[in-house]
């Protein structure tokens, strides 16, 4: 490690977030600081069939689990289910105050250009922000579990539901693979959102819904969310188009194009069914 802040990973020199701002580096834990990502890195490059792997028995248990739970009576987990949304609420919200100040000051010191050009590592991809950029892709396995909650309390498993945690997974683990310039925007909304939307789970599992909240705000959230990566993917696709040395792959980008276009479609799809049309039957009905 050089002065001031300046540190190498795999040859590559990166600004350290929390020595460049010290009040917010006062809230960092020892082991974030110049975390290496290069070993993980890595694992995840020369592994690209674990994902696939996870994927096909994750469909397999979803079929097996249903079948089973169909003559049996629905599991009473709500305690667990609590507990399990809180913890990914935390680690969401933790994921946030990592990446979003990242994403902040990468905004306000480079161009559009160069956040979506430059090697991911020097940018956000090493030390305190690369260590969370890292659990945010690992912890798409995990997130599976959601599934199993659902499947056991015998809830209807909906299409948009399994196919986004399939695709997320495959897209998360092919984009660190191919060390994607987007990505730091990806996983910087992701957090925020699913720091709400599981911290509003938790709280409907322990009964403690808040009246004040309109869950069509998570919803709406979501949609903000396809609506900026469907942007995200079609500048990057442009800078791959007409700059050189841009770290985009042209498979992942149109896959990641095609992903939240489809996100955006049916997560529409859902908040129309969900709450337009039971509103007006709601209506219909007081008449």
């Amino acid at each position: 490690m050089t002065d001031h802040c300046i540190a190498t990973n795999g040859g590559v020199d990166y600004e350290e977030f929390s020595c460049l701002y010290p009040t917010l580096g006062k809230f960092y834990f020892g082991w974030e600081k110049y975390y290496d990502p290069f070993p993980v890195y890595h694992f995840i490059e020369e592994n690209k069939a674990i994902p696939i792997l996870a994927v096909i028995a994750y469909g397999i248990l979803c079929i097996g689990g249903r079948k089973m739970m169909a003559s049996k009576d629905a599991w009473k987990w709500r305690k667990y289910l609590a507990l399990w949304n809180l913890a990914l609420s935390l680690f969401s919200w933790v994921g946030a105050f990592r990446t979003v100040p990242q994403l902040l000051v990468n905004l306000s010191t480079m161009t559009l250009r160069d956040n979506l050009c430059f090697d991911p590592i020097k940018t956000f991809g090493s030390g305190s922000t690369g260590l969370w950029v890292q659990l945010f892709i690992l912890s798409k396995f995990p997130e599976l579990g959601d599934t199993f909650f659902i499947v056991i309390h015998k809830k209807p498993l909906i299409f948009l539901h399994w196919y986004h945690h399939i695709t997320v997974l495959l897209f998360c683990w092919h984009s660190y693979a191919s060390r994607s310039a987007a990505g730091l925007f990806f996983v910087a909304m992701n957090y925020s959102v699913h720091a709400i939307m599981y911290g509003y789970y938790f709280l409907m599992a322990i009964k403690m819904k808040p009246k004040w909240f309109n869950p069509k705000v998570i919803t709406a959230c979501q949609m903000s969310q396809m609506v900026v990566g469907v942007a995200v993917t079609l500048l990057a696709f442009f800078y791959h188009k007409t700059e050189e040395n841009c770290y985009i792959q042209r498979e992942n980008i149109i896959s990641g194009f095609l992903m939240y276009g489809s996100y955006l479609f049916l997560f529409a799809q859902f908040f129309v069914r969900r709450y337009i049309k039971i509103n007006a039957s709601v209506s219909k009905k007081t008449v």
